[in-house]
């Protein structure tokens, strides 16, 4: 795993290492629009997982996810923890958390 200061940095690194697409969170799926995907939590797989903490802000604090789905695709999903998370469903939560977990 790859040590990284910033959100910032951890996205760039990621993309060098093809990391390329970017996700966002829906409530029980993660999307990108370019190519047009909505993927389940069984359609793909957390390689790669950075947490971030704001030195003074709680609102900073970050998680940056490197993705692959099943069919190869790679990208990048940043959600924010702490009271700036975004609301996700029960199955997405649980894939989300339980990777973070291990």
């Amino acid at each position: 795993m790859f040590n990284y200061d910033t959100v910032t940095e951890a996205i760039n690194g990621l993309r060098q290492r093809g990391f390329s697409l970017d996700f966002n969170l829906q409530v029980n799926s993660i999307q990108c629009f370019n190519p047009d995907l909505n993927l389940n939590p069984d359609d793909f797989e957390i390689k790669e997982i950075y947490r971030f903490e704001g030195d003074s802000n709680p609102d900073d604090e970050e998680i940056v996810y490197a993705i692959e789905t099943k069919d190869g695709y790679k990208g990048v999903f940043v959600n924010g923890y702490g009271p700036s998370a975004e609301a996700a469903g029960a199955e997405m939560m649980k894939k989300l958390t339980d990777h973070h977990n291990n």
